[in-house]
């Protein structure tokens, strides 16, 4: 069994107030959860108001399909939210 992690950090330009982050970050985590079947959560930048570091975790029995899921919810972010740009991401398995 295997246990993916992918974090992002997310860059949410024009953002003025921590509830129009709150906003977004919780429409990204709440899409990729329900497209990608994955367990997600803001865990860095918390009081940073055009900042956010995201992580989704998935766990199974195939490395490379977890890595192929985990890129493709990447993949969605930047394709789907124009309003958000992906500074760095990493993927890891434990």
């Amino acid at each position: 069994m295997f246990v993916a992690i992918c974090q992002m950090q997310l860059s949410l330009g024009g953002v003025s107030s921590l509830k129009q982050k709150r906003s977004i970050v919780k429409s990204v985590t709440v899409r990729l959860a329900q497209e990608f079947r994955l367990a997600t959560a803001e865990v860095d930048h918390h009081d940073v108001w055009q900042t956010a570091g995201i992580a989704c975790a998935a766990v199974g029995t195939d490395q490379a399909n977890l890595h192929r899921t985990l890129e493709a919810a990447v993949a969605w972010v930047a394709r789907n939210r124009p309003d958000v740009y992906i500074v760095d991401y990493t993927i890891e398995f434990r």
